[in-house]
């Protein structure tokens, strides 16, 4: 029998027993020959099928390591490992075709990678892809692009009914070209969240200064950037009273007062909101304690601002507490 015919019962053997063999990662023309194989085949004796099997396992329990074939393959292995440029550079060079199902690779992407191609592409396109994602994902797609955009998107999926599978499958190959034929990004966070960040990490001057500085510069990203930091001065708007303790137990008490001190002068509205939070009992504790500490320097006081912001950050990420949006 040829290595076709040995493949093809191999494979007729694992549907029988209800296990995919994952045929979806073959290249097309490789589905095809396993196809025409299949359909020429009408059946083998029991010796036969021991004797492919026991060469398949063989074979199997002799190999050492597996490497995927062509540059396509590599690239797929080492991607996340080697810089974007050189996968770049690469994938250029070589011409490779891109490995998988596509359609895979588009429905693991963040809406934020999705959303320039629903933006950029035809609206029968942009009907396609939206028809191929999750119902979460592809309502929250739709939710981020423009209102008429969206409209004649959603229109067009009610026409999609009549799309062969070849074609759907021709789509999600050219939107898996595009996105290998973006650069690779400089950066891990968008502009927003970078300035956002280190205005977080910023005294309170500096941060008031650079953003009346972005307000005459450019009024909207300064918009954009006011609600990524987040601050002490924000606790009352963003954390819900009932995580206050939380919060509290996290820093040490020292840090607690210092901060709160501190921050009757600059942040009263935060202050307030943090003592009336918790326990009337241990509201009084600290306020005797604030009020034994006396005057505090401003960089004490900043610092132990910020000490109390990380701890929050970190508990949002480990997801002990949950940031609350504007609205709520």
């Amino acid at each position: 029998m040829t290595p076709q015919q040995k493949a093809a019962v191999i494979v007729r053997l694992l549907l029988a027993e209800g296990v995919d063999p994952g045929l979806n990662k073959l290249q097309d023309n490789q589905q095809e020959v396993l196809a025409r194989e299949m359909a020429d085949m009408r059946y083998i004796t029991k010796d036969t099928l021991r004797w492919i099997v026991s060469e398949f396992a063989s074979e199997r329990d002799s190999v050492g390591l597996h490497f995927p074939p062509g540059l396509s393959g590599a690239l797929s292995v080492l991607d996340g490992f080697i810089s974007p440029n050189t996968a770049d550079v690469l994938r250029d060079e070589s011409g490779a075709e891109i490995s998988g199902n596509p359609w895979e690779r588009l429905a693991g992407l963040e809406v934020a990678k999705l959303r320039p191609i629903v933006e950029q592409e035809s609206i029968e396109i942009c009907a396609v892809l939206l028809s191929k994602l999750s119902v979460p994902k592809a309502a929250e797609l739709l939710a981020e692009i423009p209102p008429e955009r969206g409209r004649r998107i959603a229109y067009a999926v009610s026409l999609t009914g009549e799309i062969d599978p070849e074609t759907v499958a021709r789509i999600g190959l050219a939107l898996g070209r595009q996105l290998d034929a973006q650069p690779g990004e400089a950066f891990r966070d968008g502009p927003v969240e970078r300035v956002g960040a280190i205005l977080n990490a910023s005294p309170a001057a500096t941060r008031d200064a650079v953003l009346d500085g972005l307000d005459q510069e450019d009024a909207v990203f300064a918009q954009k950037v006011r609600k990524a930091i987040f601050t002490f001065q924000n606790i009352p708007a963003r954390i819900a009273g009932r995580d206050i303790p939380k919060v509290a137990r996290a820093v040490d008490q020292e840090v607690l007062i210092v901060a709160l001190g501190h921050g009757k002068a600059t942040a009263p509205d935060a202050v307030t909101y943090i003592l009336g939070a918790m326990s009337q009992r241990l509201s009084a504790q600290l306020e005797d304690e604030i009020n034994e500490k006396g005057a505090i320097k401003p960089a004490e006081g900043e610092a132990a601002m910020q000490e109390i912001v990380t701890a929050i950050r970190e508990m949002e990420t480990s997801g002990e507490i949950l940031l609350l949006s504007e609205d709520e």
